[in-house]
């Protein structure tokens, strides 16, 4: 309701109008109840302004009306009417002023007609509005607007001046002066609506198909149906597939899809279908399957590839291959281009049953009608290549996906990792964990625990796999102590301690483990191997020396061999710190515990050492190592390590001892020979060694004859090296 609003004061010494001032007034005082200066014409507004007037209404008033022929409502000075109930929608045309002042309460009703000469096209309001019971007024309503074919009865009001001898309980307010005012409440009252609408909360779709999942789910189909019919919401075929593939009960499902039906204006198309044939099938119901399906074509909806895969996928699951394979003839058969999917869910289908020769047709099909492989394609032909043990083939399609823009995915690393584990192909699952460690990819649990015992098996280190999958490695760890501690008293703190201990290495609380560590030591309690080497792993992942130098040291203490992984990390980050010294009591350790550097990693060590200028410490290595790890790479490394030290007899000594036990001189051995015996001025020694280099270059045919160590000694120095 509006409060009344200020009259118009007239003042009694304004001069008598003119004739031509009467003529104008004439036809346009009613403007002050028309929506706009285009229908101020004699016609049919004028019947409703005489009829409110004679019925003794209070405050008649002209709203804030647009002043030009609109739809959209706009006002060139205050833009377009805001809805209260419904700010995202319009409220009408030029008519929007009126509806704002009845939907906001602000009057009881409002009064607009129609334009006679634009009946058929735009709605211009002639707005009056009155604070009154609209009771008096019912049957004044009923009879406000007569027939296009009778005659207006009521006489027309042409201008205000007419009533004003006429008792009223109050004076009519003409156009107010100061329009602003209510433009600045419809304003205010505006910005409440959108402030409270914000405030709401949203009632999101994800939110109401889960509530109609919960009811086809909880509640008997006579209770979720008398819910369903009294949900406010448009029923189309996007809905209902989003119920659909909520993946509710199968006879809900079912009843919920006939029930859809019966809607008003709505039809299944080929999704709804599609997803009912995937609940059917998925359930095992071949029969009820093909029954939908059945339907689907009788009802002339279109059946596209989607709907044909998922019958050649469920038909071949329940062992109908045949059918499956008829399903694919009849679809081509009909027009419908198979797709990529369709392509690949029929090869692993001929795959999986052993038609080896028809899927290679259907692959060279696909190339040939233009359908570039997916990754998922590609998984399909490696997983059968592991399958038949031609992993290496399986490699090669590895690599070409990758060059042809088809990155393998965590899936199809997934599937690969697992056909492998089953296999045995090691080779194969170490190229797939290396690429999934450069692009940040895990394994599912199951499929982490069949690599590792496959590893295991195969005997080959899991230092890849732990890296790729760091979590498994530690909740293995924990979840095996824990069992472990079962025999041990709940209240004992040794127990206490164990456990706590397996919560940092959890959360890589480095520091807090140093201090647990620390006073394990000094109680003298004991860890499992694989722990202490988790500890030392986490300190240098971390690089922090100190803390993989206090759990080495511990294992030292204790007398626990730890495993080999843990002696190599700690030795990469000493190298890498610059502490040799230490370096030298880990390799010692190391070869006390029965581990060994190897060929490729002791030639490294030694070499770098020679390097840095630490020749005893290479000594000691080189010494430490196994008869049979004394071959020609560490060899030639101790030989760069004296040619480092300037002692060049002694390397050449070294030279011809090897030659004496028997070892090949390969190239890299004369690459060290030339740089060093070049680097201390002995010219001519280097120009004879130089020829022997080119002679043995000539001679060797192929790297085949060359031994593993010999290929190993190429590797590291197969150019020349700088000392």
């Amino acid at each position: 309701m509006v409060t009344p609003q200020p009259q118009l004061q007239v003042q009694p010494q304004q001069p008598p109008p003119s004739s031509q001032d009467e003529a104008l007034k004439r036809n346009t005082d009613c403007v002050y109840f028309l929506a706009s200066p285009l229908t101020c014409k004699k016609g049919l507004g004028f019947i409703v302004v005489d009829g409110v007037l004679e019925n003794e209404t209070h405050d008649v008033q002209r709203s804030g009306v647009n002043d030009v022929l609109c739809i959209g409502g706009e006002n060139r000075h205050y833009g377009i009417p805001a809805n209260p109930a419904a700010p995202a929608q319009v409220l009408g045309v030029s008519s929007s002023g009126a509806a704002v002042t009845v939907v906001a309460n602000f009057v009881d009703f409002a009064l607009a007609s129609v334009w006679d000469k634009l009946l058929s096209y735009f709605l211009l309001p002639q707005v009056v509005m009155c604070r009154t019971r609209i009771s008096k007024f019912h049957g004044f309503l009923r009879n406000l607007v007569p027939s296009p074919s009778s005659k207006p009865k009521a006489k027309a009001v042409h201008f205000l001046n007419q009533h004003q001898g006429k008792p009223k309980s109050k004076p009519i307010t003409p156009f107010r002066s100061d329009s602003n005012t209510n433009m600045k409440k419809l304003k205010k009252l505006n910005m409440k609506l959108k402030e409270k609408k914000k405030d709401e909360p949203r009632d999101y779709m994800r939110n109401v198909i889960g509530k109609i999942y919960n009811t086809l789910k909880y509640s008997t189909w006579e209770t979720a149906e008398s819910e369903l019919n009294n949900i406010p919401l448009k029923w189309d075929s996007y809905t209902v597939n989003k119920v659909l593939k909520s993946h509710p009960p199968m006879e809900k499902a079912w009843l919920f899809f006939n029930w859809a039906s019966g809607l008003r204006g709505f039809k299944h198309d080929q999704y709804t279908y599609t997803t009912m044939l995937d609940i059917f099938g998925e359930a095992g119901r071949v029969s009820s399957m093909k029954h939908v399906f059945q339907k689907m074509q009788e009802k002339g909806i279109k059946v596209d590839s989607v709907t044909y895969t998922s019958m050649m996928h469920w038909l071949s699951s329940s062992g109908n291959v045949d059918e499956a394979m008829q399903m694919w003839e009849e679809m081509k058969f009909k027009g419908c281009h198979p797709t990529v999917v369709s392509y690949t869910a029929y090869m692993k289908i001929l795959f999986d049953n052993k038609k080896v020769k028809e899927a290679t047709r259907v692959y060279k099909e696909m190339i040939s009608s233009g359908v570039a492989p997916n990754c998922h394609t590609y998984t399909v032909l490696m997983d059968h290549l592991i399958g038949s043990g031609k992993c290496k083939e399986a490699l090669e399609i590895f690599e070409k996906m990758q060059e042809a823009g088809a990155q393998p995915d965590k899936a199809a690393c997934n599937i690969l990792i697992e056909r492998c584990s089953k296999v045995g192909g090691t080779e194969f699952m170490t190229h797939i964990l290396q690429y999934m460690k450069e692009n940040r990819l895990v394994l599912r649990y199951p499929v982490f625990s069949e690599a590792l015992e496959a590893l295991k098996v195969a005997g080959e280190s899991d230092t890849l796999l732990r890296q790729v999958n760091p979590q498994f490695y530690i909740e293995c760890s924990v979840s095996k102590n824990k069992i472990d501690s079962i025999t041990v008293a709940a209240d004992s703190p040794t127990n206490m301690d164990k456990e706590l201990l397996f919560v940092l290495l959890k959360n890589r609380n480095v520091v807090a483990i140093d201090h647990l560590v620390r006073g394990m030591m000094e109680k003298k309690l004991s860890l499992d191997h694989k722990v202490v080497s988790t500890i030392i792993e986490v300190n240098c992942s971390h690089c922090r020396p100190e803390g993989a130098l206090l759990a080495f040291k511990y294992s030292v203490t204790m007398g626990i061999s730890i495993e080999r992984t843990g002696y190599l990390s700690l030795m990469g980050l000493l190298t890498r710190s610059n502490m040799f010294s230490k370096l030298v009591d880990v390799v010692e350790e190391m070869t006390r515990a029965g581990h060994s550097l190897g060929i490729y990693l002791a030639s490294l060590v030694i070499f770098r050492l020679g390097c840095a200028r630490k020749h005893t410490f290479a000594i000691k290595i080189f010494n430490l190592l196994p008869d049979n790890h004394k071959c020609t790479a560490t060899y030639t490394a101790l030989i760069s390590v004296y040619f480092s030290a300037k002692r060049v007899d002694k390397a050449l000594e070294i030279y011809k001892t090897m030659c004496s036990k028997g070892f090949c001189v390969v190239l890299g051995t004369y690459n060290v020979l030339i740089d060093g015996l070049e680097r201390n001025g002995r010219y001519t020694e280097a120009e004879h060694y130089r020829k022997e280099k080119k002679t043995l270059h000539a001679n060797s045919g192929s790297q085949e004859s060359v031994s593993i160590e010999g290929k190993i000694c190429n590797l590291i120095f197969s150019v020349d090296v700088i000392l």
